[in-house]
């Protein structure tokens, strides 16, 4: 049996430890929560993320090492690196910890992006409002996620406000882009190099968080476009695994945000809606099996349960709902689960996801 280390045992680590019993793959954790989702999964070892010693013993068990997070220290993660292969690459956890370090890499591969200017103190930001324009996002370079870590700053009176708050450390402001929508491209890249594509999925976010994620979603020929950047984006950073581009849909362009080295929040449809799901992928992928398919079944649409779960899940799956339960206890913000729903078009997909938010409100 092949044995794939997990660094950190969040929900993700739980869908990726739970594909992979159907793949004769035992998952092993690393996180130092005392009662992590992924325990349900697999052999939890309880211990701080960049521990050395830690991680040491977790390689020491395991054939191959994966992480189900971009915030884990890249040196930790080097200092293993002599033990067993670390998939995706730490070169690729570098480029997604530094949004200034992402934007360029995006650039060096004439993939599109929003302009931008580092910020290193309150007169930069001064000249980045001038040089970009306002509104603009204020965002810090490194550690941020579900919209934290970043402020939208409207007009020049807010400058001086946006710099004392995130001021203590390196920032980066963005032009504030008017898109028709977001997308992310999800797919997966094996040791060998084989690739494969998941159908482009939709995204709606509020307050930072995903909420709402459809799939297929988007044009021929903006999935092509997507799918095109991915494949450059991987291949550059010689990447294994599952990674997700987010993008800007404005009109017939696309533009690059950020990437996720690792199985996304927008995928989570592909567990039910594809014929392989994302997870199953990243498996398969770092651990050089052949790559299943990609395809969606269906239309598709997730629902992420945030803060608190539905009072009734028994009345959800009766309805013909997909439930995931993460066992984490609710908090205001938290990723408690997700729904997903399958429908054989477009619009049958869209009654059905109004009937979930209505029952939901109940």
């Amino acid at each position: 049996m092949k044995k794939v280390g997990i660094i950190g045992a969040g929900q993700l680590g739980q869908m990726l430890g739970h594909a992979g019993r159907s793949l004769g793959i035992e998952c092993i954790f690393l996180d130092p929560a005392g009662s992590p989702p992924a325990r349900d999964a697999g052999t939890v070892i309880r211990c701080a993320f960049d521990d050395i010693d830690g991680l040491r013993e977790l390689a020491s068990r395991v054939d191959v090492l994966t992480f189900e997070f971009e915030n884990v220290s890249v040196t930790a993660v080097e200092s293993v690196t002599d033990m067993l292969d670390v998939y995706p690459p730490p070169a690729a956890l570098r480029f997604a910890q530094d949004r200034l370090a992402e934007k360029q890499l995006f650039q060096s591969l004439s993939i599109p992006v929003a302009a931008f200017a580092t910020v290193d103190s309150e007169v930069d930001l001064k000249h980045a409002a001038d040089e970009i324009g306002l509104p603009l996002v204020l965002k810090t370079r490194r550690l941020g996620y579900d919209g934290k870590g970043q402020i939208v700053v409207r007009d020049g009176s807010a400058l001086a406000d946006s710099w004392r708050e995130l001021g203590t450390t390196p920032l980066i402001a963005e032009q504030l882009i008017d898109f028709d929508y977001e997308v992310s491209a999800i797919g997966a890249r094996n040791v060998s190099g084989d690739m494969v594509s998941y159908p482009l999925t939709e995204n709606v976010h509020k307050d930072g968080m995903l909420r709402t994620s459809r799939a297929p979603a988007g044009s021929l020929e903006l999935t092509a476009l997507a799918q095109d950047y991915h494949a450059k984006l991987a291949e550059e950073l010689n990447y294994v695994g599952v990674l997700a581009l987010e993008l800007f849909v404005v009109g017939d362009k696309l533009l690059a945000n950020e990437f996720a080295p690792r199985v996304h929040n927008s995928g989570h449809w592909t567990i039910e809606g594809a014929v392989t799901s994302q997870f199953e992928n990243h498996l398969r992928a770092v651990t050089n099996m052949p790559l299943g398919d990609a395809a969606a079944i269906g239309y598709i649409a997730m629902e992420n349960l945030i803060g608190s779960l539905p009072a009734d899940l028994q009345l959800l799956r009766d309805a013909g709902y997909n439930t995931h339960e993460y066992g984490k206890s609710p908090r205001a913000g938290r990723k408690l689960g997700h729904i997903t729903l399958l429908a054989g078009d477009a619009d049958s997909r869209e009654q059905k996801l109004q009937a979930l938010h209505e029952i939901m409100s109940t």
